[in-house]
């Protein structure tokens, strides 16, 4: 009988840490499992989704206008 309380405990250890670990790590965890959903899917084509992924790194505001290094007078080779 003892033998099977203890199993029965190490059975429940486990199971509530891994909901513990699954409650915790919730957010990383979606995120990884959606991307491996996406690479085991053979109709999922990179270039169709992922918009941000493209967007550009400095707003359009920041590209037109200069950048205070680029305002410096070059310098002149003799």
């Amino acid at each position: 009988m003892g033998a099977l309380t203890a199993a029965l405990i190490a059975i429940a250890g486990v199971a509530l840490g891994w909901i513990t670990i699954e409650i915790a790590c919730k957010p990383c965890l979606e995120k990884g499992r959606e991307a491996i959903d996406r690479n085991l899917n053979p109709d999922y084509d990179p270039d169709d989704h992922d918009e941000a992924i493209r967007a550009p790194l400095e707003p359009k505001s920041m590209q037109h206008s200069e950048h205070p290094s680029s305002t410096s007078t070059p310098v002149k080779a003799i």
